[in-house]
């Protein structure tokens, strides 16, 4: 088994963790919040803003896996507030477009920094 880590093309530092790792052809991305990579200040203030630019990281993350949302067969959503459900599934109907979306955990979490969505994704690259 060997592993390959696979960065945010925007990051410009790293935590102690990788934005994904791939593994016999599955890609594992870590949890993706809205966040300016540049300078890890949250961005939005709307959940709707918040999700599209969750979705847009974990985008990148998955391009630079090569690979796409059209792969990602499970995600794990966490939202601050779970009455934000429908306007963050407003989003999220946008970005996984289907006719087979992937299966999903949608829980209310406490999240870092006041944010209010994160979003992690397991992907099988074809």
């Amino acid at each position: 088994m060997s592993l390959r880590k696979i960065s945010h093309p925007d990051a410009k530092r790293e935590g102690p963790y990788s934005a994904a790792v791939e593994v016999d052809g599955w890609v594992y991305v870590s949890g993706q919040g809205p966040l300016d990579m540049a300078i890890h200040k949250i961005i939005g203030s709307t959940i709707e803003e918040q999700t599209q630019l969750t979705l847009d990281h974990i985008d990148k993350v998955l391009k630079a896996a090569g690979c796409g949302p059209q792969d990602v067969v499970k995600c794990t959503c966490h939202l601050s507030d779970i009455a934000d459900f429908d306007s963050f599934n407003s989003v999220y109907t946008k970005y996984f477009t289907g006719p087979v979306r992937p299966a999903r955990t949608t829980v209310q979490s406490v999240l870092w920094g006041g944010i209010k969505v994160e979003i992690d994704a397991i992907a099988r690259k074809k």
